[in-house]
Order: structure tokens, then sequence, then C-alpha cells
């Protein structure tokens, strides 16, 4: 049975605009401080332990509101979620730029997260319900794009605030602009009504078990590749309360009468399907966000502006890029542009495995364009076919899990990464090894000039010799192991193809519609 077509209006179009800045501006703060820590370290004379937390309390507080939203969006009103959302984030980001200590600033950055983190899915959710599908081909491409750009330009744009003012202006970046969003989404949202009568069985168990599940899993992945996993106390009890509250979760939603968190979502074959492949795209998604600075910055050693210059092309393919997909999904079967994407993705990928110490712009330039083209034309057929055939009735809730499964894919992929990094740099570290011992002439020829190189120092020359000898086979080492992860990303990203024969293609006029 098909529902109405949304009505179409300027009023809904520019409320819907002011929307996706907010978003863009919660998501884009998933990473922003990431490349700045060592500055907010010295700012607020905190450990590296400590300072830490201003990147995980974020995210933890953030996974808990994603899936909450929809129960709360349903409840108040996606005019009074989304301008309390926006408010309370504004807020906190003033906060958090006036802290004075390291405590102020983990509490100020988690009620930043758990706050702004109901504006992601209030606007996947208001894309498939406010529009009618004639737009849906200018919207689709927009929510994609600022859903994959802001967490490709965050570490980048983070740098060059720092470099250029302070690292307190990653927060007062947002003031202005989270005042404006606060003020238009307040005076034009009119989408629906709000539905009290939620309240009256809120499931406040429920709450707390979504919260130990997902809070305990999202420190777990976060934490857990620097601490060397279940060596470390802490990330046996985050592991232990995870699994707990996992329990408690499923229980709760299973039996409540009102369950916090609709899972019957998951019936539908185009959203467990486009949710798992959301899942993986989020995987390449972060990691590969995370994976090329790091390149750049440890091995290349270069600056924070040299490193947003080489990133600028992938979030540059990724604008290019948006409104060509809009233009095939009215075109194709979007089964055919995921199919596409994914292989694309992977390709770019598979290229880097080339890699070596000497890459530079140029030479990362082709992985790079594949890798903002594909993320297009994975992100908006999987948005459209798994949000796009949902009911309008289970939207909010089903928009909120959906955007859970990216974030989850992403914190899963750093440290899968992360782990990854380590365990094969101690590998290829071992490897050569044999090849630079005693005895071996390449190595003890190598060693002879690096020791001419360093006569200046006197008697400390052959000492000099030897370390920077141990630099240049950690560095390579270090190339290696990012080639490996690489390949690794490639081959996951192939294997999701499999999924898009399992999926629906959508009826009606337009791929990806809903009915």
């Amino acid at each position: 049975m098909s529902a109405a077509e949304p009505e179409y209006s300027t009023r809904r179009l520019v409320a819907f605009l002011a929307m996706v800045f907010g978003m863009f501006m919660a998501i884009l703060d998933i990473q922003i401080v990431s490349a700045s820590l060592s500055e907010i370290q010295a700012g607020l004379s905190a450990s590296p332990e400590e300072v830490a937390w201003v990147q995980t309390s974020y995210l933890v507080a953030e996974v808990v509101m994603i899936p909450l939203s929809g129960f709360l969006s349903r409840a108040f009103s996606t005019r009074i979620m989304f301008t309390l959302s926006c408010a309370g984030f504004t807020l906190m980001s003033l906060l958090c730029a006036t802290a004075t200590s390291i405590e102020q600033m983990i509490v100020y950055r988690a009620l930043q997260g758990f706050i702004g983190g109901g504006m992601i899915p209030t606007v996947f959710a208001s894309a498939y319900t406010i529009f009618p599908r004639s737009k849906m081909p200018m919207v689709a491409p927009l929510i994609g794009l600022v859903a994959t750009l802001a967490p490709t330009i965050g570490p980048t744009a983070g740098g060059y605030l720092t470099d250029l003012f302070s690292w307190h202006w990653l927060f007062l970046i947002n003031v202005l602009p989270g005042i404006c969003v606060t003020s238009a989404s307040w005076l034009l949202v009119d989408f629906d009504k709000p539905d009290l009568k939620l309240l009256e069985n809120f499931d406040w168990a429920g709450l707390a078990a979504m919260a130990l599940f997902l809070g305990a899993l999202e420190y777990l992945l976060e934490e857990g590749p620097t601490k060397n996993w279940f060596d470390e106390e802490a990330i046996v009890w985050a592991a232990v309360g995870s699994s707990l509250g996992c329990v408690a979760f499923f229980w709760r939603a299973f039996t409540a009468k009102n369950p916090i968190v609709d899972l019957t979502c998951f019936r539908d074959r185009n959203f467990w399907t486009g949710s798992l492949a959301s899942f993986v795209m989020g995987i390449g998604l972060y990691g590969l966000t995370y994976l090329y600075p790091v390149y750049l910055a440890r091995v290349r050693g270069d600056s924070a502006l040299q490193i947003g210059a080489t990133m600028f092309v992938t979030g540059l393919c990724q604008f290019i890029a948006a409104p060509i997909v809009g233009r095939l999904m009215t075109r194709f079967d979007p089964r055919i542009l995921i199919v596409c994407g994914f292989a694309g993705f992977s390709y770019g990928a598979w290229l880097a495995t080339f890699i070596t110490k000497d890459w530079a712009f140029g030479e990362l330039l082709i992985p790079q364009i594949f890798r903002g083209f594909s993320l297009m034309l994975c992100m908006v057929p999987i948005n459209n076919l798994a949000l796009g055939t949902m009911p309008p009735a289970r939207m909010k809730n089903a928009s909120g899990l959906f955007n859970v499964t990216r974030n989850l894919g992403g914190a899963v992929g750093l440290a899968m990464i992360n782990t990854m990094i380590n365990k094969r740099l101690d590998l290829h570290l071992q490897r050569m090894h044999e090849t630079v011992r005693w005895g071996r002439f390449r190595a003890e020829e190598t060693l002879a000039n690096l020791t001419g190189a360093f006569a200046s120092h006197g008697s400390d020359a052959a000492r000099a010799a030897t370390k920077q000898l141990a630099l240049i086979v950690r560095r390579d080492a270090t190339v290696l192991a990012m080639s490996d992860v690489f390949l690794f990303v490639a081959v996951l990203s192939l294997s999701v193809i499999a999924v898009a024969p399992l999926m629906r293609r959508p009826a009606g006029p337009r791929p990806g519609g809903g009915h």
C-alpha cells in the first residue's frame, strides 16, 4: 500500500539544509580533534592517557545517543529533538573551548557527543520522510556527501585550525554556525508532531543496558589496540560489561512493552543487508581516513598543512561525484552502483598496497581518486536501499540503527587496523633484522656509509649510524605493515559485493525509492 507523497516546499528545503549543516558539524567533530591531541594535552597539562579521553568520551557518548534518538524524536518531534541537540552541541562546544582542566574537557566532550549525536540519524530520517520521490536524486547525494566528507576532512581541518590559530578554535568554530542552525530549526522545522504518550512506559532498564553495551564496546575498540587488548584490566572489564549489557539489551528489546530500540527493522532484507554494507563501508571510510595521514606523518614527516593538501583530493572527488551519483540513481539499478562502488574502493586500496617510503602526492593521487568517487557510489544507493524502502512510521528508529552500524564499523575498523599495524610491524621487523645483521654485505656497506656521514660526531659516529640504520629498518617495516593493511581493506571491500544480490530491487519509478 503506497503512502501519500510528502508535500514539497521551499520552507522544508531550507529547514532541511540547516539540519544537514548541523549534522556536518556533529560528524566532523568525531575526528576533528584527532590531529591536535598533543596541543590540547600541552594546553591543559594532561598526561597522554588523560588526553586520549578527549576523543574516547565523545565517541562513547555519541554511539549511545544515535540509536536512542529515534525514540526521542518520535516522543518530542523532530523540531524539538533537533533544536535541543544542536543547541546543546553548540553550548558544549563553547564550554570545551573555555575548559581549563582535562577533567572539564572530558565531561564537556562527553556531553557534546551525547547531545550532538541526536542530529545525525534525525537528518537521515527526515530526508526519507519529508521529500517526494522526485526530489531524492538531489537529497540523497547531499546527505551521503556530508556523511562521508565530514570524517574525511576532519583531521585535516583540525590540523589547519590548530596551526593557524589554536586548539580552542576546534570548538569555537562551531559556535556561530550552531546558533544559526538552532534558530533555523526552531523557526522552520514542522515535519511532525510529538507523541508524549511514548514516555509513559519509558524503558529505563533498556536504556541502561544499551548504554553499557555500546559504551563499553566503543571504549574496548578505541582503547584496546593502544593497551595491548586483554593485557590491560580496564579492557577486560569493558569486555565483560559490554557482554552483560548486550545480553540485557537484547532481552529488553524483545520483552519490553515499549523498547528503547525496535530491532524488528532487521527483519527487512534491504535494511539488514544495507546495514551490513554500511558497517563494512565504515571500516573503509574511517580506516583509510586514519591510515593515509599516519603514513604521511610517520613515514614522510609531512606537516598538518602538507597532509591536508594531499588528503584534499578525496574530498574534492566526493564533491564532484555527488551530483553524478544522484543522476546515476535515476538510470541504473542501485545494486549495480553498490557493486561498482565497492569494486572501485577495493581497487583504490589495492593500488595503495604498492606503497613505498617515497610515495607522495603524485603517487597517492589515483588511489585517492578511486576512494573519493567510490565512497559516494557506495553511500547513496546503500542509504536508499536500506532506508528508502522503510515505512515512514519506522523510519526514525531505523535511521538510528542504520547510522550506528556505520559508526561501529569505523570503531571496529580502527581497532583492527591499529592491531594489524602493530602485529605486522613486529613481523616485518623480525624478518628485516635477518637482512641487517653482521655478515650481510649490504648492511655493513650501508652502516659504513652512515658512519662516514656522521663523521662530525667524532667517537659517537658509529653509535649515531647504528641508530639511524635502526630507524631506516623501522620505517621500511612500517611501510610494509601499512601495505598489508591496504590489502586487508581491499579484500574486505571486495567481499561485501556478495551482499548486493541479496537486496531487493525497489519498485516504483525511482530506483531506491520507498513505497
